[in-house]
């Protein structure tokens, strides 16, 4: 089936709502792209990419290069995420800043119906799935409450680094920022962006490469030989991230990055014991509105098995 271009826009939305979630510290790209049914393809693209493509260059010519590599998908995804970088990322800032609250129970409303979304794809419910699905929720709640490292600036330190948070960023329910802040490399990473310090942003990009072919490699094994465990797990993420972005906290300890303030350490406190103004009332319709979204998006979206998918990344 060929796209069109109606479709490849469609991608770039998805893509622009993946860099606005990934530069949020406890929000996922992956999770994003899971609801938005792009996950399967761009974890079967991502590991696709491979010297043979090279080849396919040489003897077959540029278009059958392109084809293989899954081009305009990558293009359009890709252009929606740096496109959300530069422009979407201020005005989720924004609303961190100034709405904290409000934009946290969105966001708590749509990870929360993603849970339910990704464990409807699981055929059948056995208590090795129930098993992976508690694993993979005690491995993000206890990554979510981990306290941050002191910071670091050592090339092979940051080369695993972009490494580690890339994986994050493609991993349902751990953000890849968040990541950045626990291994102490965000205030390098975030300098170094501001300061156009190409050397570390190389490094880190380098890094963000290896971690990005190695790991998808493994996720797409994972997903063709024990497609329904990995969605346990990948459920089980999403589920213990919860905690990261629920809107009511006590900060414990905060680190200033420049003009930006990142929360190091806090606790999930209910409403009423909240210290300020809890907002209930609204927070609580921000929360239907963002699940009632996932179920909109779940109602227009095709349904594609996932080994069609992760077989065939063109269509």
């Amino acid at each position: 089936m060929r796209r069109s271009f109606k479709d490849y826009l469609l991608i770039s939305a998805k893509g622009m709502a993946m860099g606005a979630a990934d530069v949020v510290p406890g929000v996922s790209g992956g999770t994003i792209a899971f609801i938005s049914g792009i996950y399967e393809e761009l974890i079967s693209t991502i590991s696709g990419v491979k010297v043979s493509l090279l080849y396919t260059w040489k003897n077959e010519g540029f278009k059958a290069f392109w084809k293989e590599f899954n081009g305009n998908f990558i293009i359009a995804l890709l252009g929606g995420i740096l496109f959300s970088i530069f422009t979407v990322m201020r005005v989720t800032n924004y609303l961190l800043e100034n709405n904290p609250i409000l934009i946290w129970a969105f966001f708590f409303g749509l990870v929360l119906a993603s849970v339910y979304y990704v464990a409807k794809q699981i055929p059948k419910w056995t208590f090795n799935v129930f098993l992976f699905l508690i694993i993979g929720a005690g491995i993000a709640l206890y990554i979510t409450s981990l306290p941050p490292l002191t910071a670091a600036a050592s090339d092979l330190f940051l080369f695993f680094a972009g490494a580690i948070a890339i994986c994050a960023m493609i991993l349902p329910g751990i953000s890849g920022a968040f990541i950045l802040v626990l291994l102490g490399a965000y205030k390098t990473v975030s300098e170094a962006a501001h300061d156009f310090d190409l050397k570390i942003l190389g490094i880190v990009a380098l890094g963000a490469i290896f971690g990005l072919l190695s790991f998808s490699r493994l996720l797409k094994w994972l997903f063709l030989n024990y497609s329904t465990l990995t969605l346990a797990t990948l459920t089980g993420f999403i589920a213990g991230s919860l905690n990261k972005i629920w809107p009511w906290k006590r900060v414990l300890e905060t680190a200033t990055y420049g003009d930006k303030s990142v929360v190091l350490r806090d606790e999930s406190v209910m409403p009423w014991n909240f210290a300020s103004e809890p907002h209930t009332i609204q927070a609580s319709v921000l929360m239907l509105a963002g699940f009632a979204l996932i179920l909109i998006l779940e109602g227009l979206a095709e349904k594609k098995p996932v080994q069609e998918n992760a077989a065939n990344p063109n269509v």
